[in-house]
């Protein structure tokens, strides 16, 4: 097998190299708080996709600096209390997909729901109020303000959160089993929900985005799910004089320093021929979670459909039931 990263028995040992800013756990804290009192104003929405053994709705929140989230929910029949759930989150610039590939975890009677980050392909809003460059680029919006909580990453980390916090509160839920799976972007906002809501039981991830951006600018793949990391230094800080500060800021909303914040169980899926996001990226993820966890590396695979992941994803997750 090529290598180019680094080798697997350093891969297993590497914690990441992006500085992890000084008063991260208090920036997060701070968050959570805004988060918690922020009003919700959740409405609930039937939808027209309705199947004989689900009820189908769209449900609409308020997250935090006033944007209105989407989400799609599943509620198997017949309705009871204290079910377990399932939240999906998708890839960078997506949506939350159709309602037909969700439809396994409802059969196997869970609450289900799959929700459109604010900004990307779905009908989440971004309300924006940042400067700087606003077409793609959302990992890389705010950077430009002096106040981290600019950060729009850092919304949507709170949005997943906030998602999880009301499914958990609905009479059909048993809060202390709900879940939360994902693939790129989707793995990475699962480990952030993980972390920041504590109550999450179990997190099945696959090559996990938004971890470890020093290390990818220095293997040179700051392309495809991060252009928009050489796009910023290239148009904004040609000359690199503010590096230090924009990785520091970046750190904020590094999953592999919010990582052992998580408490459930974690299935994660690694590829060693990944280009997209780093084998090292993403085992700086892993390496950081100090709850109950368990790996499966593809050596040969890419950032691409990995066989036989999808089902061991929802065998791990059948373990709620």
């Amino acid at each position: 097998m090529p290598i180019f990263d680094m080798p697997l028995q350093e891969l297993r040992k590497y914690r990441g190299i992006n500085p992890k800013p000084e008063d991260f756990d208090a920036y997060w804290e701070r968050a959570r708080k805004e988060m918690q009192n922020t009003d919700s104003k959740v409405q609930w929405i039937a939808a027209d996709f309705q199947v004989p053994y689900a009820d189908c709705y769209h449900l609409y929140f308020t997250g935090v600096k006033g944007a209105r989230i989407h989400a799609k929910v599943m509620l198997p029949k017949p309705r009871r209390e204290r079910m377990p759930a399932i939240l999906n989150f998708h890839g960078y610039t997506g949506n939350c997909g159709n309602w037909s590939d969700k439809l396994q975890f409802a059969a196997a009677g869970f609450v289900v729901a799959a929700m459109d980050c604010r900004g990307q392909g779905g009908e989440s809003e971004d309300v924006g109020g940042v400067k700087g460059n606003t077409m793609h680029g959302q990992f890389i919006r705010g950077l430009d303000e002096e106040n981290p909580d600019s950060l729009l990453m850092r919304n949507i980390f709170l949005d997943v959160a906030q998602l999880a916090g009301i499914i958990m509160d609905m009479p059909e839920v048993d809060e202390k089993r709900v879940g939360v799976y994902g693939v790129s972007q989707g793995g990475g906002l699962s480990l952030a929900c993980a972390a920041l809501e504590p109550r999450i039981a179990r997190a099945a991830v696959q090559y996990p985005f938004l971890s470890d951006y020093r290390r990818v600018w220095e293997l040179d793949l700051a392309k495809d799910a991060y252009e928009e990391l050489r796009t910023y230094f290239r148009f904004f800080d040609p000359l690199h004089e503010r590096e230090e500060e924009i990785y520091k800021k970046l750190g904020y909303i590094d999953i592999h320093h919010l990582a052992p914040m998580i408490q459930g169980k974690v299935l994660m899926a690694v590829t060693l021929m990944d280009s997209v996001c780093p084998p090292s990226t993403q085992f700086a993820a892993y390496n950081s979670i100090h709850s109950e966890k368990e790996l499966q590396i593809y050596p040969d695979y890419g950032h691409e459909f990995l066989p036989g992941q999808d089902d061991r994803a929802f065998q791990f997750m059948l373990g709620l039931l």
